[in-house]
């Protein structure tokens, strides 16, 4: 029996012992008491009132962007497969089923670029990501990857220091997994074998910009915003006050009421009321949450688009772009190359996974076109190198590299040199 009918339809699979409550498409794994109660409540409880979960928290602005903006950058990076020669050569390795699985089709309905998008938000909102490992019958390679949502597994680190999952599948059945049959994302760790999410620790932030969105919408559901007041020089009669209801509620039902002029009755006057320090301290509450979730999240507010304050990341979209790299990016890029290395090749393997980095200036031809002419001037790139790089066939004799201009026409071999001991040759 193959590994597909096995988990994945196979009329003659033994099923496994059902967990008595089973959990439904999209459920949570519930292991805890504390899990049940957030669980039966919606979320973790912040002060402000609030439930906290990772599907509530991408309702807030700043979150989903930064939720966007990282994962969007795993996605669309170019990641390459590499075969390790010698500790000086390297080699494309787009001939091995590895090459297949991460870089054209990872399981049956995704696309690489949706797969890895995928796992880098469930490590951003949940902590983990985790993909089953189908490996072939013979080789043992892998051959598709098949994603579990972080809530139906479960970790557990065994006796022996291996790990072991418990994967709850759609139909209630239980799946026990091994460390060598799952593919584990995770950043930063606590007990060094699950992740740790923002949303954990920024839950009241969280929950505050949640209230305050909230505050917002009833405020202008109920129109409750005063930026004109009515005045009468007497006191209003009830006919008085139904028609001049009646006439606010057609003026604000918009359409087209929308803009014309409001006939006041019985000698009444309108006086405009300036913001109040009620709504000012609630606009600056809310762009200081947006900066500390920018913060918890790692992303430069600038790119989440709050530009009101100067950046320290530099100027210039190019310096810009590789502060992000270097101090947040550049977890996510290890985190994916590490896990592809470790967890889907052989121990002995000299295959191993490499992000093209430089593909963050593919838009800036100016910042490209100088690092290719700097390559080129030092002998450290040839021009097919080039080409390739800029994704156009090679030339005839471009895999030339010239030499550096403080070395020119000095082409002697530096074991081939004159001995600086021996006296010098006559000319």
């Amino acid at each position: 029996m193959g590994f597909w009918d096995r988990f994945f339809g196979g009329k003659s699979a033994a099923p496994t012992q059902s967990p008595k409550a089973s959990a439904p498409d999209g459920g949570v794994l519930i292991t805890t008491t504390q899990q049940l109660e957030e669980a039966v409540a919606g979320g973790s409880m912040s002060l402000s009132g609030e439930r906290v979960n990772a599907n509530s928290a991408m309702k807030v602005a700043a979150v989903y962007a930064c939720v966007r903006i990282r994962s969007g950058a795993v996605a669309t990076m170019p990641l390459h497969i590499k075969r390790r020669i010698d500790p000086r050569t390297r080699e494309d390795a787009s001939d091995t089923e590895l090459w297949k699985v991460i870089c054209r089709r990872p399981n049956k309905w995704q696309k690489p670029a949706q797969f890895r998008r995928m796992l880098q938000a469930h490590v951003m909102l949940r902590g983990n990501g985790y993909a089953m490992i189908v490996r072939t019958a013979v080789k043992k390679e892998p051959q598709a990857l098949i994603p579990m949502h972080p809530d139906r597994v479960e970790t557990k680190q065994k006796d022996d220091l291996s790990l072991e999952y418990t994967w709850t599948r759609k139909d209630g059945r239980r799946v026990v997994l091994q460390q060598d049959q799952v593919f584990h994302l995770y950043c930063l760790t606590l007990d060094g074998f699950t992740g740790v999410t923002p949303i954990t620790y920024a839950r009241e932030t969280l929950g505050v910009s949640l209230a305050m969105e909230r505050h917002g919408a009833k405020t202008f559901k109920n129109g409750a915003i005063i930026g004109h007041v009515l005045r009468h020089p007497n006191k209003l009669g009830k006919e008085g006050q139904a028609n001049l209801r009646s006439s606010l509620e057609e003026y604000r039902s918009g359409g087209e009421s929308e803009g014309k002029d409001l006939i006041l009755e019985e000698g009444m006057d309108v006086t405009r009321m300036a913001m109040t320090s009620v709504d000012a301290q609630w606009i600056e509450s809310r762009k200081f949450s947006r900066s500390d979730i920018a913060m918890f999240f790692g992303v430069p507010p600038h790119m989440i688009g709050d530009t009101e304050k100067s950046t320290s990341w530099g100027t210039g979209i190019e310096q810009q772009t590789q502060g992000f790299v270097a101090f947040t990016l550049e977890d996510d890029l290890t985190m994916w190359e590490e896990g592809i290395t470790a967890d889907l090749t052989p121990e002995d393997s000299n295959l191993y996974a490499k992000f093209n980095r430089s593909a963050l200036v593919k838009g800036d031809i100016k910042t490209r076109t100088a690092a290719y002419a700097t390559g080129l001037q030092w002998g450290w790139l040839s021009p097919n190198e080039v080409r390739e790089l800029e994704d156009r066939n090679p030339r005839d004799d471009g895999d030339i590299y010239y030499p550096p201009p403080n070395t020119a026409g000095n082409t002697t071999p530096p074991d081939e040199k004159d001995d600086p001991d021996e006296p010098a040759k006559p000319s």
